[in-house]
């Protein structure tokens, strides 16, 4: 199925334009992480998970409503096992940064049990009240660099194996300027940052490499048959043709996640919110970075079919 037939568009015309483009969001990206940071979720900084039940079914909603305006900023509400149980997880204050401390003769753990069935009501049966530390929150934020690394050195290692040392690099640098560009986003709308976000990070360096494995596969066989056309022009005709299938495939995913994004709940919202930039900019990045970045660093014919030297049969 070919969404778009025979096109002639000269992406690599504009690659300065382009280039200008990512560099720039990237630069804003840094600047955004190193002065404003991260708005990590409680999956990394720590804080108390709550879990309470019901005689009937409940809305997370209207539970969220009451504790915003009760004074529990950035809290989340899910359904947890049923609809009539829920579970609340949120960050604490400085005080509330232990289970044993006591404040007026009571642990921060009574107090905070007290005031969460003041809010919920009296129908409302708080089941369990954990204190999760940040020393877990450091470990997962290791954690998670670590395996954005590793995903990226694999990548490297793959594709100089498979095509060339040229196209490695460049798929490298193209599959860091996604997640770059989508920390950037998280880091200067200050949206939160949980594991769901990181798993969507990664899902976003498998999709963007697929892309790109495709375009450089192209340009292996396109080296072959148009023999006596630039390097240009032959990245050029390989991401035409695969321009219906880049297309579709992210035209449908991104289909996909924003369904999700608006239908999905609270709970996946920020998954869903990093999966759509992720397929916008991991489409852009295929297209626009990793082609023009192989010819900026000196791909040619012979990277990929190196000249079989003469054999002199002369006795």
């Amino acid at each position: 199925m070919e969404f778009f037939k025979q096109t002639k568009i000269d992406f690599l015309g504009i690659k300065t334009i382009t280039g200008v483009i990512s560099v720039v969001l990237c630069v804003l990206s840094f600047v955004s992480l190193a002065i404003k940071g991260i708005n990590f979720d409680l999956d990394f900084t720590g804080g108390y998970s709550i879990t309470a039940s019901y005689p009937t079914a409940v809305s997370a909603d209207n539970i969220r409503d009451k504790l915003d305006k009760s004074g529990f900023g950035h809290t989340k509400v899910i359904t947890f096992g049923s609809a009539k149980r829920i579970k609340i997880t949120m960050a604490p204050k400085k005080y509330m940064q232990t289970n044993t401390v006591k404040i007026s003769g009571q642990t921060v753990q009574d107090q905070l049990r007290k005031r969460v069935q003041s809010v919920l009501g009296k129908n409302a049966h708080i089941d369990a009240i954990n204190f999760i530390g940040p020393e877990v929150g450091k470990e997962l934020t290791q954690k998670g660099i670590l395996a954005i690394f590793i995903a990226v050195l694999a990548t490297m290692i793959y594709i100089a194996l498979r095509f060339d040392l040229k196209f490695a690099i460049s798929s490298a640098i193209a599959l860091a300027h996604d997640p770059i560009i989508i920390l950037g986003i998280f880091s200067i709308c200050q949206f939160e940052f949980d594991l769901t976000v990181l798993a969507a990070i990664l899902a976003v360096i498998g999709y963007s490499l697929n892309d790109t494995v495709v375009v450089y596969d192209r340009v292996r066989e396109n080296f072959k048959s148009m023999r006596t056309a630039s390097v240009k022009e032959v990245i050029n005709s390989a991401i035409n043709d695969t321009l219906s299938r880049t297309v579709i495939t992210s035209g449908l995913t991104l289909i996909v996640v924003i369904v999700l994004f608006v239908c999905g709940g609270p709970s996946i919202h920020y998954f869903s919110l990093a999966l759509i930039i992720g397929v916008i900019v991991g489409t852009y990045s295929s297209i626009y970075v990793a082609g023009a970045l192989a010819v900026v660093l000196g791909l040619s014919r012979e990277s990929l079919f190196p000249p079989q030297r003469a054999i002199d049969n002369t006795p």
